[in-house]
C-alpha cells in the first residue's frame, strides 16, 4: 500500500458542487500533505501509536480539514469549505 488522499464523508458531496479551480487547489495541497505524511512516517502500516492531528488549510477561495490516518497511509479530506474570494 501507498499513501494517498481521499475525501472522506461529506467532503465528497461538497466537492461536486465546488468550481474545478478550486478543487484543484485543494487536491494539490492533499497531494503535498501526502507527501510530508509520507516522509514523516516511513513505516506508516506499522506504526503503533496515536494518529497525528489533522489541521485546516486556507487555499485561494476557502479552506479545507483533514486528518492523518497513519495505518492505512491515508490522508483524508473531511472537510471542504467553498467561500468564494
Amino acid at each position: 500500500m501507498s499513501w494517498k488522499w481521499e475525501y472522506a464523508f461529506g467532503a465528497e458531496e461538497a466537492a461536486r458542487t465546488a468550481p474545478a479551480d478550486f478543487l484543484a487547489r485543494v487536491e494539490s495541497t492533499a497531494d503535498e500533505l501526502v507527501r510530508a505524511a509520507e516522509a514523516v512516517h516511513v513505516h506508516g502500516r506499522a506504526h503503533r501509536g496515536f494518529d497525528p492531528r489533522g489541521g485546516d488549510v486556507i487555499v485561494p477561495g476557502g479552506m479545507f480539514t483533514y486528518q492523518v490516518v497513519v495505518r492505512s497511509e491515508r490522508v483524508y479530506v473531511v472537510q471542504i469549505t467553498y467561500l468564494g474570494f
